[in-house]
């Protein structure tokens, strides 16, 4: 895969070791990782990670050998953001920490712009 942008967003060390742990229990060596946002949640939008497929309007982009996809329009909301891992018992799973984001609900996984 040719990279042909540069990473508008930042994984923490932890984040790289779950998401390249997850990406090894997929059965494709063409494994993306799509970060996005979409309508909804109790701020407003709701942040997108997971794996998927190359679309039109992408970006491309590598963080630390793992391969990653954006749609274009998104990179206005996420462009700074970092993703980390809580490895913990009570608050396990990735964090987005979005300077972009003008309020955030409780969860963490939902922001207003």
């Amino acid at each position: 895969m040719e990279t042909l942008h540069t990473s508008p967003v930042r994984l923490s060390g932890n984040a790289v070791v779950e998401l390249k742990r997850l990406i090894s229990l997929e059965n494709s060596a063409e494994v993306r990782l799509r970060i996005g946002v979409r309508g909804g949640g109790c701020s407003g939008m709701t942040y997108i990670l997971e794996f998927g497929n190359k679309e039109k309007d992408d970006l491309e982009f590598e963080i630390d050998g793992i391969f990653c996809l954006m749609n274009k329009a998104h990179e206005i909301y996420l462009d700074g953001m970092q993703i980390d891992w809580e490895p913990g018992l009570n608050s396990r799973g990735f964090v987005f920490i979005n300077p972009n984001a003008s309020s955030t609900c409780g969860c963490g996984s939902s922001f207003g712009v």
